[in-house]
């Protein structure tokens, strides 16, 4: 199938990947945009994969603000070198997540960080709920397993769907841009105001 400018530029527009990587991926899925899309997203989360580990000493904080001046967002994501720091594509990522914890309120960036005392509150209530039911005592901790698995994805940040593609978590866009700029990018802290919260 032959694979046009117009379509490259579409798929790169959309996923932020180089012209040669969408043109690759879009000979590989036969034009299929779609699929185009998950064949590049797959890549970045294997390119990424192998940046594990490398020091992230660089990077920005950066702000937004929101509602007229009723949220606000302070997030820090760091990277390899000041050059990634710098460039368009990595201010855009950071500037993203930062609409995205106003928008969706996470409690922490990873589940290693969320308060003990909090899941375990969620444990007892969610078992409570399942006696209230009359579910038999072995079921009711297999169920507490997954409603907790669930409770994190709702307040881990990089377990919960990004609002802007609900397809992918935030790790995933995490770990696309990882693949897209080539450097270990890590988010590493945030802080969220509300007016009133």
């Amino acid at each position: 199938m032959e694979i046009s400018a117009k379509m490259v530029k579409e798929l790169r527009e959309a996923t932020g990947c180089g012209m040669m990587d969408c043109k690759k991926a879009l000979s590989e899925c036969e034009g299929d945009m779609d699929k185009a899309g998950e064949y590049l997203r797959k890549k970045g989360i294997a390119s990424a994969a192998k940046k594990e580990g490398r020091a992230t000493s660089q990077g920005i904080v950066s702000s937004y603000i929101h509602m007229g001046g009723k949220v606000g967002v302070l997030v820090e994501v760091a990277c390899e070198t000041d050059f990634v720091a710098r460039t368009d594509a990595f201010q855009e990522f950071v500037h993203n997540v930062a609409m995205h914890i106003a928008a969706a309120s996470p409690v922490a960036v990873t589940r290693d960080e969320v308060d003990g005392t909090l899941v375990e509150k969620e444990k007892e209530i969610y078992a409570a709920q399942m006696r209230e039911q009359g579910k038999p005592e072995a079921m009711i901790e297999k169920i507490v397993v997954g409603k907790v698995d669930k409770y994190y994805s709702d307040v881990v940040l990089m377990e919960q769907k990004y609002v802007k593609d609900p397809d992918m978590t935030i790790e995933d866009y995490l770990k696309s841009i990882i693949g897209s700029l080539g450097e270990n990018m890590q988010i590493k802290r945030f802080a969220r105001f509300e007016i009133g919260g």
